[in-house]
């Protein structure tokens, strides 16, 4: 089911909200968008671009992506958590079940069509200390955590992989890889498996636990950035495109479907 009525360009970074407000970004137009449960769609945040990765925080609001990491609060006020001078931004986000942040930092412009530099998976504790886990990222995208916690899961939009990064930090192996497309944004089941949007291919996966692929997905559009799980039971499915064959003209937009797994909850950062 096609959800906006607001035309849009790539959409990215899909959130539930504690109300049932589905929460989104627009890449490259800009801004922070929310559509209430009645399809009403308001701007939480003007003109900020780049956001690839949106994550609740424990105190209300929201933390975004972008040239930096900010924390957006109920009141609308910004507080910035991570800027780098070496990073030419922050991709997605993803946080661990004690409430530290995840964050994929790219450290060159792959759509400037620089030429490719490792970036990093970043991790940051509630006492506002950040620890890079990985460096073998090219291009960071999705991020995930495995059920037990011990697994950081890693999109390498770049090389077509994900990656699996100890959860204390190390060195990575390959999860998986996809034959088509590219692994965007990514979510887990509660069965320990793994679903990722991927890209240009118009489609989502599923891998097992052990790094299988399971099921792949096709949509209608021809570019499926990312997804998450949500709802009362954790079984609705947000998905964020950056097109649609549903109504072609209002550009990227949101599908939502139901799934028969429930999904695994983010948890808020303390960050």
């Amino acid at each position: 089911m096609a959800v906006l009525e607001h035309p849009h360009g790539l959409l990215e970074a899909p959130r539930f909200g504690a109300g049932g407000e589905l929460v989104y970004s627009d890449v490259l137009a800009g801004g922070v968008w929310a559509c209430s449960p009645e399809g009403r769609v308001d701007e939480l945040l003007a003109k900020r671009r780049g956001i690839g990765g949106i994550v609740p925080h424990a105190r209300g609001g929201w933390v975004i992506s972008g040239r930096s990491v900010v924390h957006l609060a109920p009141d609308r006020s910004q507080r910035t958590l991570l800027a780098g001078e070496d990073a030419c931004g922050y991709n997605d986000l993803g946080t661990t079940a004690q409430g530290d942040l995840l964050a994929g930092v790219l450290r060159y412009r792959p759509l400037a069509g620089e030429p490719e530099t490792p970036g990093r998976l970043v991790r940051m504790a509630g006492d506002g200390s950040p620890q890079v886990l990985n460096d073998d990222g090219i291009w960071p995208n999705g991020i995930g955590i495995s059920r037990d916690g011990e697994t950081l899961y890693l999109s390498d939009y770049a090389r077509k992989v994900v990656l699996a990064v100890p959860a204390a930090g190390g060195a990575a192996r390959e999860f998986c890889s996809v034959a088509g497309g590219s692994p965007d944004g990514l979510a887990i089941d509660a069965r320990g498996g793994m679903w990722v949007a991927l890209g240009d291919a118009g489609a989502v996966a599923r891998f097992s636990s052990e790094g299988t692929l399971e099921e792949t997905i096709s949509l209608p559009a021809g570019f499926v950035s990312s997804l998450c799980f949500g709802g009362a039971d954790m079984r609705d499915v947000l998905i964020t495109t950056a097109d649609n064959r549903i109504r072609p003209e209002l550009g990227g937009t949101l599908l939502r479907a139901r799934s028969d797994l429930a999904g695994l909850a983010v948890a808020p950062t303390v960050a």
